[in-house]
C-alpha cells in the first residue's frame, strides 16, 4: 500500500510531537555525558548507624536465609530512623547478616543489619541532578518501565526519521542541496570513526 504525501506529513509531524521532549532530553544528556569529567558536583553522603530493638530484629531472625524482604515492623523502624528504601526491596539474608543494594539513577544506596549486634548501618549517595538524568540516559537502574520507554521511544524515533525520509525523497527534486546536505551527514561520522578513533 502507497502512502500519500499528507499520510507521511501526518506520522512525521505526530512522531516528531511525541518525540519532541525526549529527544531533547536525550540530545542534552548526550553533551553531559560527554563531558562528564568537566562537569564537577560534590556528591552527598548520607550516613545513619543505630541500634534496632530486639522485639524488631526478632521479625527479621524468624526469616528462612536467602533474598527476603524486611518484615513491615522493622522497615518501619528503619524509616522512622531516615531509611529510604522501597517496602518491596528486597536482600541477602544469612542468618546472621542482612545487606541489600539500592542503586538507584543519579544516587546509590545501601543499608546492612547485623543481628548479632542488634544494629544496623546506612549509606546514601546522591550525586545530582546532572548524573540522575546521566543514569536515565544509559537506563542505569531506572527500573523495567523505564527500560521499555526507551525502546519505545527509539521506536518512534525511528519513524521520525524514516518518514523525514521519504519527505526529503518527494521534495528533494524542487530542492537541490538536500541530497548533498544528506551525504555530508552520513559522511561526517563516518570519516570521524575510520580516521579519528
Amino acid at each position: 500500500m502507497r502512502l500519500s504525501f499528507g499520510s507521511v506529513r501526518q506520522w512525521h509531524w505526530v512522531s516528531a510531537a511525541v518525540t519532541l521532549v525526549g529527544m531533547l532530553l536525550f540530545a542534552i544528556t548526550g553533551i553531559t555525558l560527554n563531558h562528564a569529567a568537566a562537569i564537577k558536583t560534590t556528591p552527598r553522603i548520607t550516613t545513619i548507624e543505630a541500634a534496632i530493638p530486639a522485639e524488631v530484629l526478632l521479625h527479621l531472625q524468624r526469616l528462612p536465609a536467602g533474598q527476603v524482604m524486611l518484615p513491615a515492623t522493622l522497615h518501619g523502624y528503619l524509616a522512622e530512623q531516615g531509611v529510604s528504601m522501597a517496602p518491596s526491596q528486597t536482600g541477602d539474608w544469612d542468618g546472621v547478616e542482612f545487606y541489600a543494594a539500592m542503586p538507584k539513577p543519579g544516587a546509590d544506596a545501601w543499608i546492612a543489619i547485623d543481628s548479632q549486634t542488634a544494629a544496623f548501618s546506612y549509606e546514601r549517595t546522591d550525586r545530582g541532578w546532572v548524573a540522575y538524568f546521566n543514569d536515565l540516559h544509559k537506563g542505569r537502574d531506572s527500573g523495567v518501565v523505564w527500560f521499555w520507554f526507551i525502546d519505545a521511544f527509539a521506536a518512534v524515533c525511528v519513524v521520525f526519521c524514516v518518514t523525514g525520509l521519504i519527505l526529503l525523497f518527494r521534495q528533494g527534486p524542487h530542492r537541490p542541496m538536500t541530497w548533498p546536505v544528506i551525504a555530508l551527514g552520513a559522511l561526517v561520522p563516518v570519516v570521524i570513526m575510520l580516521v579519528f578513533i
